[in-house]
């Protein structure tokens, strides 16, 4: 079987499950059918590294011989239940501090996802900035590689520098550009 820009189609979906290790994962369209295989490769070129379990995709894909698999990652939405393990430490700090830092350049320091958390440095500084895995969830991704280059909002909680919102490095300067 052969392909051409012609048998691209856009779709929408819920991604299944996606593990950064085995480097893939499956999206569920919101049309039916089979799943879709999501390479890491895609979600990459996206800017990410991972993606939440229960995050909207907007996504190109095409049939091939292995079946429907993503081309390109055009949007990605945090799932809609992230109610679950709030962080009490953002619960007295004014919504509008929290939207209103600036994303500040950082690298991951270190990532368990076993243990809900990690820690990144923010370039220019020397303390290390906290990272919570529901802030993962809440910015749409799953887990973080040591190394990874990020752009974060950072507060100062109650127990030190704590970020807010995380994305990858290439989907900030999209941001911002």
């Amino acid at each position: 079987m052969t392909t051409n820009e012609n048998d691209i189609r856009r779709i929408k979906g819920i991604v299944k499950w996606f593990d950064p290790v085995k480097g893939f994962g499956f999206v569920i369209a919101d049309e039916g059918g089979p799943d879709i295989l999501l390479h890491a490769n895609v979600l990459r070129n996206f800017g990410q590294s991972s993606v939440a379990d229960r995050a909207v995709v907007e996504l190109d894909v095409q049939d091939t011989e292995r079946g429907v698999q993503a081309i390109e990652v055009i949007e990605i939405h945090p799932p809609d239940d992230i109610g679950v393990g709030e962080l009490l430490d953002l619960d007295d700090i004014d919504p509008e501090v929290i939207r209103s830092a600036p994303l500040e350049p950082a690298r991951v320091k270190w990532f368990d996802k076993g243990k809900g958390f990690g820690f990144a440095n923010t370039f220019g500084r020397e303390e290390d900035v906290f990272v919570h895995v529901e802030v993962l969830r809440r910015s749409g991704l799953a887990e973080l590689q040591p190394g990874e280059a990020l752009a974060i909002r950072v507060i100062d909680g109650k127990r030190g520098r704590m970020a807010t919102e995380v994305c990858g490095w290439e989907m900030a300067v999209k941001l911002r550009g």
